[in-house]
């Protein structure tokens, strides 16, 4: 669902994939009004989703470009410049795609060795060039999206990684997109030491029953305290 049931002034507008949907259930049963909510899944967002036009953007995937356009229509603007809120998303934070780990074997030792990666490569020069090229389409939508002089917070995922992915790639992988995204300008919500285990995986009673990726409402919850601590 969209946006706020509320009449009052939106407080933001929401642009993202299903990890917003948390984000928009908490505001909703909080009463915050906002506009706004999921353009697609995940993996819509890897590529290059979308084009710059002047002042708006325009995305590639014609439901994604629906539901922008009624989010925009709720804020009475026409285009992404002429929003006068912040602007929270999830775009392009979901790692795990990038992580996938048929991907990385040829970064693994070759001798078999060791059962992980070459030593140093997850930390490498290579490995964050590799990550941003393989995100450059949401780096470009933020800059973008800054460049027309709005606020920007995005938000960084649960930390739950599907079984098609590896761990040390998705959190290492993370950290190469959060810091490409604080050097643009945009403010990071990381709730990670407040929501994650001894292994830095999502506690449990954050995350969505039968579901390998998503969080769940309490973790919507704590995510919009975190929105209105900075003045959302």
């Amino acid at each position: 669902m969209p946006s706020s049931t509320t009449t009052a002034p939106a407080r933001f507008l929401l642009l993202g994939d299903s990890h917003a949907g948390p984000i928009g259930r908490a505001a909703r049963a909080a009463g915050l009004p906002f506009e706004g909510g999921p353009l697609g899944a995940g993996r819509e967002f890897t590529d290059d989703f979308f084009e710059p036009r002047d002042a708006d953007v325009v995305f590639r995937a014609p439901e994604a470009e629906q539901h922008y356009r009624g989010f925009l229509s709720g804020l009475q603007v026409a285009e992404l410049g002429a929003v006068a809120v912040p602007v929270v998303s999830t775009l392009g934070l979901s790692v795990h795609f990038v992580a996938t780990a048929d991907n990385w074997q040829l970064y693994r030792d070759p001798n078999g060795l060791r059962p992980g990666f070459l030593p140093g490569f997850l930390s490498s020069a290579l490995f964050a060039d590799i990550v941003r090229a393989s995100v450059r389409a949401a780096l470009a939508f933020y800059g973008h999206a800054l460049g027309l002089g709005l606020r920007v917070l995005a938000v960084l995922p649960p930390q739950r990684v599907p079984s098609h992915a590896d761990p040390l790639v998705f959190m290492a992988a993370q950290d190469v997109v959060r810091d490409a995204l604080t050097g643009l300008g945009v403010e990071m919500v990381d709730l990670r030491a407040r929501t994650t285990d001894e292994q830095g995986f999502q506690r449990p009673e954050l995350c969505e029953p039968d579901d390998a990726i998503h969080g769940n409402l309490a973790f919507g919850r704590l995510i919009l305290a975190e929105l209105l601590e900075r003045g959302l």
